[in-house]
């Protein structure tokens, strides 16, 4: 081999071993072009935004229609604060009270029993992984009304204990809202090396408390961020538990006031419907970025 041609035999090894430039990867299967994206991004707004059109237009119609025109106008949102509609709205208020409320004690089983057990699970105890997506994931298989009726007997203990207040329904909601929790913390689990850095960060003197306050939460929070925000959008749509449970909350007072004044039910649907468009947003938003450098730091 000549010193001269040595640098082109070089080249073409490099183009054998990797034929394509760095950063590109091949494409496999066929992926519609520019036009098909436009054509399918088009039909999918159409399919979101044509029902919110249609509830934002009549929640703004004001009286009937004069010679085939309709008149538009924010008379039903003023009736929400007028003094002298305010308690006929009470119920509903009382409802979006107890809801967000609901939200927050589910939230917190969430975080305070599932993302324990299954960061032990994971970490620890790899075995018992298997049987805890099995748990997580069973109530998804069974429908709801199934559920309620066995929960019945169970809320008569609780109401002996604790009395029937709306706050008691986040045992049963946060059954229902395990598979949506769990999934995208086991997503993001099975994203991140958490052996590896819980290991390393062992290795370093840290105790497990320091771990998982700088290692294991930061790596995890996308996930969590995802569960929390798919918990409230569950919670605020949950109707069955809470009507077989006589509680009142955003969804049973919901159909309660939709039967005398359907406007104001309307807009509270829209802008239910518009957080949810929302939290969907922000799941696909937070967290995208790297953890931040408190995960980096070194651990005293």
């Amino acid at each position: 081999m000549s010193v001269a041609n040595a640098p082109a035999q070089n080249e073409l090894a490099r183009e054998i071993v990797n034929p394509l430039p760095r950063g590109r990867m091949p494409r496999v299967g066929i992926a519609p072009g520019p036009a098909a994206r436009g054509v399918i991004l088009g039909l999918a707004a159409l399919f979101f935004l044509v029902p919110l059109i249609g509830l934002a237009e009549f929640s703004l119609r004001v009286g009937q229609p004069v010679d085939g025109r309709q008149a538009y106008g924010f008379l039903h949102v003023a009736e929400l604060f007028a003094p002298a509609t305010a308690g006929a709205y009470q119920l509903l208020f009382d409802g979006i009270g107890n809801s967000l409320l609901l939200c927050v004690l589910t939230i917190a089983i969430v975080l305070l029993l599932l993302l324990p057990a299954m960061i032990l699970s994971h970490l620890r105890y790899p075995r018992v992984k298997r049987v805890l997506e099995f748990v997580c994931l069973l109530p998804i298989t069974v429908p709801t009304i199934v559920l309620v009726v066995g929960f019945v007997p169970v809320y008569s203990v609780v109401a002996q204990l604790f009395g029937s207040p709306p706050w008691t329904l986040a045992f049963a909601i946060g059954v229902i809202v395990l598979p949506f929790a769990y999934r995208p913390i086991a997503a993001n689990m099975g994203a991140v090396e958490l052996h590896v850095l819980t290991e390393a960060s062992r290795s370093l003197g840290a105790s497990w408390g320091a771990t998982l306050a700088r290692i294991i939460l930061p790596n995890l929070r996308r996930g969590i961020f995802a569960a929390a925000f798919i918990t409230i959008a569950v919670v605020l749509g949950e109707y069955t538990i809470a009507s077989f449970l006589a509680q009142n909350t955003f969804q049973t007072a919901l159909v309660l006031l939709q039967r005398t004044d359907p406007y104001v039910a309307t807009i509270f649907s829209l802008l239910a419907i518009m957080l949810g468009i929302v939290l969907l947003i922000v799941i696909g938003r937070v967290g995208a970025a790297r953890p931040g450098t408190r995960a980096s730091r070194r651990i005293r």
